[in-house]
């Protein structure tokens, strides 16, 4: 049965309208916001997107009640199935303790790799569940979800199936068994490398499309992640790269040549490996929660990026350690304040931008054909949503036209 609906009322539709392809350079300012704007809905479906005076609405209607109504958000970098949290952590690294450190005493990553091990299916997939939940309440309407803290066959297709299963929130899998070494393989690197090589990808490539590394020097040097990639373009997988966030070890430059579709993080990235991303079309994926967790200082070159015609995603990078965030509004802050991109440009990185990151161009724009992916907004003006932080401005999310949150 057909079922239509619009929704009207809207302070400003944010449309996100233009080519289909990711947005560069000034075209990230443009979001194409129309004033006292609607769009109908028709199965799932954006049938017209416009001023109210100029479309033919159907007979249900949704009052947005003067709000902004724009595309959901699409975070393309997260790491949502885990167990337990590193609250112990946190509380370490207010009394001086730094991340390295304490991943060198066993913490870090290995210590939520130990919790996750011991912990079933259908409780992953509870805790996960909850999570969905968070980025729901905020407005986010797809995630990118990777695996990684299972670090062993068993485990880490154990947390691919649970991400299969999340929902209603959209969900693109992506295998990060190359995350670290885990503690069975202390001082036998080389060993899991050729596990996750000739084990790992073969399997994992059922369940994800893209295949992921954290590739710095005291983790997955250049030459691991070379091999490594190398191996899982062969089994077919696109791929995505965590570089350049402790050390600049040339990982935005090894992420060109590989021809990887995103470079995340790049923290310490200088000009070389901005100019090699803007030759080789990579599209760079940047985390200030990660940098703000931390209590680092140092965030990404959002502004030369920008201007070197990147197109440019920002996501949350949700994990228990260093970003335990899924708030896309925080981040659209941090953007802005730290990183000097104007709220315009933020939003287009955080849905348009993003949803070509994941080959997704049916999503993170309002247009006709696209799918009805969208929120509604508690503000009347877009630059409300970097301008307050701290708070869920979302008062009404659907995905493909269903209201889920």
């Amino acid at each position: 049965m057909t079922h239509e609906f619009a929704v009207v009322n809207c302070s400003e539709l944010v449309t996100l309208a233009g080519p289909a392809r990711a947005r560069v350079g000034a075209e990230m300012r443009e979001l194409q916001v129309i004033r006292d704007g609607a769009m109908v809905v028709r199965d799932g479906v954006i049938t017209q997107a416009g001023a109210r005076c100029d479309l033919t609405l159907p007979r249900e209607i949704i009052d947005a009640g003067g709000r902004v109504v724009m595309p959901g958000f699409v975070d393309a970098h997260t790491h949502p199935v885990f167990a337990g949290n590193r609250a112990d952590e946190f509380e370490k690294r207010a009394l001086g303790a730094t991340y390295q450190e304490i991943a060198a005493a066993g913490g870090g990553i290995r210590s939520t790799v130990r919790k996750t091990r011991a912990t079933s299916e259908d409780e992953l997939f509870a805790a996960a569940s909850k999570h969905v939940r968070w980025f729901l309440k905020g407005g986010t309407t797809t995630i990118e979800a990777k695996s990684g803290y299972g670090l062993s066959l068993e485990h880490e297709v154990k947390l691919l199936r649970v991400i299969r299963r999340m929902g209603p929130i959209r969900v693109i899998p992506t295998f990060l068994g190359a995350h670290e070494v885990p503690d069975e393989y202390q001082g036998r690197r080389a060993e899991y490398v050729s596990l996750v090589m000739e084990q790992m990808l073969p399997e994992a490539r059922k369940l994800a499309d893209y295949c992921d590394i954290f590739c710095e020097p005291r983790v997955f040097p250049s030459d691991d992640a070379r091999r490594i990639l190398t191996a899982a373009k062969a089994h077919g997988f696109k791929l995505r790269m965590h570089v350049d966030q402790l050390e600049n070890s040339g990982g935005a430059r090894l992420a060109s040549e590989l021809g990887a579709v995103t470079a995340d993080h790049l923290e310490q990235t200088d000009a070389e490996g901005i100019e090699a991303m803007r030759a080789a079309g990579v599209q760079p994926v940047l985390l200030p929660g990660s940098v703000y967790a931390l209590g680092a200082t140092k965030y990404a070159q959002a502004r030369a990026m920008v201007d070197a015609g990147l197109a440019v995603v920002l996501a949350t990078d949700f994990n228990p350690g260093s970003s335990p965030t899924p708030s896309m509004q925080m981040i659209l802050s941090l953007a802005c304040t730290h990183m000097k991109m104007t709220p315009a440009e933020a939003i287009t990185a955080a849905t348009i931008n993003a949803a070509y990151s994941l080959g997704l161009g049916e999503i993170g724009s309002l247009e006709v054909g696209k799918s009805a992916d969208f929120a509604i907004h508690d503000c009347t003006d877009h630059r409300e949503l970097a301008y307050f932080f701290g708070i869920q401005s979302a008062d009404a999310v659907y995905i493909g036209g269903e209201r889920v949150a």
